[in-house]
């Protein structure tokens, strides 16, 4: 059905019809008819109405009420999120490999008694005698804070004659630390 014809069958329809259930006799004449409803319709029939009705208006109750509880947890939900903080993210960055080699070159000239290697964001420090735990402490302390931001971890240390090849190694792992703004 398109909009043409609903409007055809409405122009057709007698809205005069309508007025005699807004007239003042309108309510005389549905209180006849529920007081008549007894006779007219059966017990049975009766029995089943007020059986729908009754579990019609259980079903709108607990609907009313699950809907209530369903508004307070929304409420309390959005309330939990206005408290909230916003607090910003903190990321590790692995370090351009360049800078890390262009640093290790510059430190290697000041402990000379190790053997000190980049690879990737990676440094590896090593000495064939205990002799230099000196040098060796003061290389990672130095590659601690050698770089702006940088985020020194160790992978491994290893300091004395239990070593597999040097008595003195370490490996150190090179992130920067980026910190996002809370969104």
């Amino acid at each position: 059905m398109n909009f043409n014809n609903f409007l055809e069958n409405a122009k057709k329809f007698n809205w005069r019809s309508l007025k005699k259930f807004t007239s003042p006799h309108a309510a005389d004449d549905l209180n006849a008819f529920l007081e008549k409803m007894p006779q007219n319709a059966g017990q049975t029939m009766l029995i089943i109405a007020a059986i729908s009705w009754s579990f019609a208006g259980v079903v709108g109750l607990y609907t009313t009420v699950q809907l209530q509880q369903l508004t307070e947890l929304r409420a309390e939900f959005q309330e939990s999120q206005a408290l909230k903080p916003n607090v910003p993210t903190i990321q590790d960055l692995a370090v351009n490999p360049n800078a890390i080699k262009a640093f290790v070159e510059k430190i290697e000239k000041t402990y000379t008694g190790l053997d000190i290697k980049a690879s990737g964001s990676s440094v590896l420090i090593t000495a064939t005698s205990t002799a230099a735990f000196g040098q060796f402490r003061e290389a990672i302390g130095h590659i601690q804070n050698g770089g702006s931001g940088w985020r020194v971890n160790i992978d491994r240390l290893c300091v004395g004659r239990e070593c597999d090849k040097f008595p003195l190694t370490a490996s150190l792992k090179i992130n920067k630390v980026s910190v996002a703004p809370a969104g």
